[in-house]
């Protein structure tokens, strides 16, 4: 996810509510975990939230509240988790959220762990709004283009007044479109109080969140309203809007890739990650993918049809096309990967190549070192994993088999078709196979012979 330009406001808080059970997901897997752009879509709201540095995020946990709680540890392990154990409404799950929010009297926001695309510059213009207006809460809105079914929010003089729900809204307030997302920033201090008053009479007997802006009016405050553009607020509670807010995702991401500098020839058929780094002069050519954790540096071509996760790519590689670049590959500058070329947990020096049909896997590769064709190193035993070091400038023949552990020194040059079972020294020739056998005539008389017996056997039928 991007990150404002400027330092955004800070937040005291932020509370990322994350309990919902998802049921039309149809999924075993809590829905907030569901990923975005290779990532939990919960990844999505915590960074979108540490980006205003909260000095504390409490992730409200319900349905699969382990799991939740687990991946929030992971991506921040000084997450604090309130579990709602009854889901009675997105206020009753803030009010789960207060105990850890003790002593907090700055700024609280409150996301959504199945909102994956509020951007952080959209939180930080909610919370100057907030602080700017001297409001005791603000409400993030949007202008939709169908309202129907969404909370309205009603503004008079620049001042939100009440959100109505669309079953509850007059005509006139129906026609209104600018709608509530539910992601609010609320004065710390007066967090609980407002919490406090929040009941449960409405037609699903829940304690709803949005009923703070009608009582922090009772007593006398104000609250105010920022809008965005639709596609940020898109929430996910089903297949469907899933692929619906990945598309959106990766609209986003090629349109900021490219405007940084990156060149992609058919952009609508690249997928990124969240968490993808590219630099400028990339070049992504159609039908690549890029999984979580690459970095791809100045200058460097990715063909088509190439996958990559996990993995480095130095200025003015070449990838592809269709080669694949497993976790633990770090492929040097100026270093080719070919078609059909696997690479995982090995580094290419810069200048290697290995343009088809090969497997370096556990491996190292000297820069300027040439993998022939149909190269694989045999790094697994059936119970261990074993690495390969192929020294600079050496030279390797095609077809062969490295049977790790085992060692090519720099500038050695290995016959095609051996299978190396022994290190081969610096600057060394090694063959490894049969010696060829050759027989004239033996061809013609073998093919007679076929013959023969194909035609008896046809008679016997």
């Amino acid at each position: 996810m991007s990150r404002p330009a400027e330092s955004p406001p800070a937040v005291a808080a932020a509370v990322i509510l994350a309990a919902g059970e998802g049921t039309r997901m149809k999924s075993r897997r809590p829905k907030v975990l569901h990923p975005v752009g290779g990532a939990p879509m919960l990844a999505h709201a915590i960074t979108a939230a540490e980006a205003l540095g909260p000095e504390r995020l409490v992730v409200v946990t319900g349905h699969g509240g382990e799991a939740v709680a687990d991946a929030a540890r992971r991506l921040r392990p000084e997450a604090r988790i309130a579990v709602q154990a009854e889901r009675r409404g997105t206020a009753h799950a803030v009010t789960q959220a207060l105990p850890a929010l003790e002593g907090v009297t700055g700024d609280v926001l409150v996301l959504y762990g199945d909102t994956p695309l509020v951007r952080p510059e959209t939180l930080a213009r909610l919370v100057a709004a907030r602080a700017e207006g001297g409001h005791a809460l603000a409400v993030l809105g949007f202008e939709a283009a169908d309202p129907t079914g969404y909370g309205r929010l009603i503004l008079e003089g620049g001042a939100l007044t009440r959100i109505v729900e669309h079953r509850d809204a007059t005509e006139a307030e129906r026609a209104t479109t600018l709608c509530n997302s539910g992601v609010m920033c609320v004065e710390g201090a007066r967090l609980a109080g407002l919490l406090a008053q929040v009941r449960a009479d409405n037609a699903k007997g829940e304690l709803y969140l949005t009923d703070l802006v009608a009582i922090a009016r009772a007593e006398g405050l104000t609250a105010g309203a920022v809008a965005c553009e639709e596609a940020e607020t898109l929430g996910v509670n089903s297949r469907a809007e899933l692929a619906a807010a990945e598309a959106a995702f990766q609209a986003r991401a090629r349109a900021t890739a490219m405007a940084e500098g990156v060149t992609m020839i058919a952009p609508e058929t690249v997928f990124l990650s969240a968490d993808t780094r590219l630099a400028r002069d990339v070049t992504l050519h159609p039908n690549v993918v890029i999984g979580p954790g690459v970095e791809i540096a100045e200058g460097a071509e990715i063909r088509a049809f190439s996958h990559l996760e996990g993995c480095r790519v130095a200025a003015d590689a070449v990838i592809g096309p269709y080669a694949r670049l497993r976790p633990g590959a770090e492929i040097g500058a100026g270093a080719h990967v070919g078609n059909f070329v696997e690479v995982k947990n090995a580094t290419l020096g810069d200048g290697a190549k290995a343009n088809h049909l090969s497997y370096i896997g556990d491996a190292g590769v000297g820069a300027g070192a040439n993998i022939g064709a149909g190269t694989i190193t045999c790094n697994y035993d059936g119970f261990l994993k074993h690495r390969t070091e192929i020294g600079a400038g050496a030279f390797v023949g095609s077809n062969t088999a490295l049977v790790a552990p085992v060692s090519v020194g720099a500038g050695a040059v290995i016959g095609a078709g051996s299978t190396v079972t022994q290190d081969v020294p610096e600057d060394a020739l090694a063959v490894a196979r049969g010696r060829q056998e050759t027989r004239p005539g033996s061809a013609r008389k073998l093919r007679e012979r076929l013959k023969a017996a194909k035609a008896a056997e046809t008679a016997a039928e």
